[in-house]
Formats: C-alpha cells, structure tokens, sequence
C-alpha cells in the first residue's frame, strides 16, 4: 500500500522488473518454482495498488489481511515482501538455510508482514473465513481479509466447507484470489472454479492473472461489492500451467543458453520461471 509512506520510502522502493533480481538470490526449493511465480503478478497487485497495510502497521487492527494458503512456494512472496520494504532484502540469500526466517513455508512467527503460518494445503481458506467472521464480531468493518489459494489446494474437503459457510453468513470483506494453473486432479466441469462458489452466494469474476491493469480493475469491482454486502467474493487469476512455463518446449535457465528439455520438465529455478514467464510476455507482445 502506498498510502501512508514517506516519499523517502517510496522512492527508494523496488519495482515490478526487479522482482527477478530479488527470486534469483532464493535457491534450493526448485520443485516449487513454478508454484511461486504463477503467484508473483497477483502478488504484486495486491501490495502495490490494494492492501491497506505497509512495513509500518503490521500490527494496526484496522490493517487488510493477506494470507497466503498456497505457501509450499513462498518464493514470490518473499520477493514482493521484500520489495515493498518489510524485511531486509539481505535475508533472501538465506532462502531455506537452517539460521534463516525464509523458510520453504512462511512462518508469520518470524517474517515481518506474513498473517499465517502456510503450506499444508486446504487451510488459509477456512482461517481466512475466521478471520473476516472474527474482524465484523469485533467491530472492524472496514479492514478487508484476502486468501490466495491454488485451484489444486482447491481440492481440499476443508475449502468446500468454508466456501459453503461463507457464503451462508454472506461475510462481505472476504475474497479469495484463486490463481488457476490447471493443476486441480479433476477439473472442473462447466463453470469452471468459479461455479463452484458462485452456487454458494459469492460473486465471481475470472480475469487473467499476468494482467495488472485487469487483476486491479477486479479487486476494485469485488470490494465495491463487498461495500455493497453483497456476500464473498472470488477472483479467479487464470496463468499457463506449470508444463507451459515455454511454450518452445525449452528451459529457460539463470544464465547461459536454453537447452531443450521432455514436456513434463519445468524451470529449475525460480528466477527460470520468472524468466519464462518474461518470454512469454515478450512472445505476446511481439
């Protein structure tokens, strides 16, 4: 959030295009690359242009929460965090290590800014469902509450339940980002994911998720709805699934040239992922 910061601070914040920078000092979760980075546009959205909170009031009661349920690829997160200033960018390049805050799976205990401890799947949502019921019993009707969520973790009996309740109590300062990747066992069906909610009195709307000009204009339409009480609401952000992080069937690595790799290989980094992801970018403006 930039209201509130001093020009000093805001200046001497990082941008989207350096976010790569920041990932490529975070080594050693690999296997979550693709994981993180299908997060990082919906990410940076979220902290630069939608959430009322900053470095500065990560303990005001009237904050927005952000919580981050697909946390077995915190990568991304780490890096907006880090650019938006609530932890040194110093501890990226301890990513993992034994001594380090930035563990495989956010820690709200030891990194400034994070609101749960995630990454066993299936439980940001009914926590987040918690915590709207619990800011409106307490009186706080203006903070908002946001749960990112993978359509795989979707799968998870739990979500169905804080879908249905949410919806049944009609808690208008919740959303839920769904970052759709393709990556749910089953599918799901006509509708898609977000037939799955609106059945159950949210409001829905699926933009893409590389898109900042439309993930903005989203989260302002589903708050204006929340304004209004109109119950939850849900952001689908749709991404390229995790075999289609190139489309030319090639890893994109750190440095060096690409080298062709079967099509079930995925970037081995996540700084590769993001540079994939860049490719792609380029790929659709050209």
């Amino acid at each position: 959030m930039r209201a509130g910061l001093g020009a000093g601070r805001l200046a001497l914040m990082r941008t989207y295009a350096e976010l790569p920078g920041l990932m490529t000092q975070m080594t050693g979760d690999e296997k979550h690359g693709p994981s993180a980075t299908s997060t990082l546009d919906v990410l940076w959205v979220l902290y630069d242009q939608v959430l009322r909170v900053s470095p500065d009031t990560v303990g005001d009661p009237g904050r927005d929460r952000f919580l981050l349920s697909k946390g077995h690829g915190p990568a991304a997160y780490y890096a907006v965090l880090a650019a938006r200033e609530f932890f040194p960018e110093s501890w990226l390049a301890g990513f993992g290590s034994a001594e380090s805050r930035l563990g495989y799976h956010p820690d709200r205990l030891l990194v400034p800014g994070v609101e749960i401890a995630s990454g066993s799947l299936g439980h940001g949502l009914p926590i987040g469902v918690g915590v709207a019921h619990g800011l409106l019993a307490r009186g706080f009707s203006e903070p908002r509450v946001y749960v990112l969520v993978g359509d795989a973790e979707l799968d998870e009996g739990s979500n169905s339940e804080a879908i249905v309740y949410a919806g049944a109590v009609g808690l208008p300062n919740l959303t839920v980002v769904a970052v759709d990747n393709q990556s749910s066992s089953y599918g799901w069906g006509p509708g898609g994911i977000e037939a799955h909610f609106a059945v159950a009195g949210w409001s829905t709307v699926r933009v893409s998720g590389r898109d900042h000009e439309a993930l903005a204009s989203a989260f302002r339409r589903v708050t204006a709805a929340g304004a209004a009480s109109a119950g939850p609401q849900l952001v689908v952000a749709t991404v390229e699934g995790p075999g289609a992080l190139c489309k030319t069937g090639r890893e994109c690595r750190p440095s060096g040239p690409a080298r062709t790799v079967g099509p079930m290989r995925v970037a081995r980094t996540a700084a590769s992922a993001v540079l994939c992801i860049t490719r792609l970018s380029d790929m659709k403006q050209g």
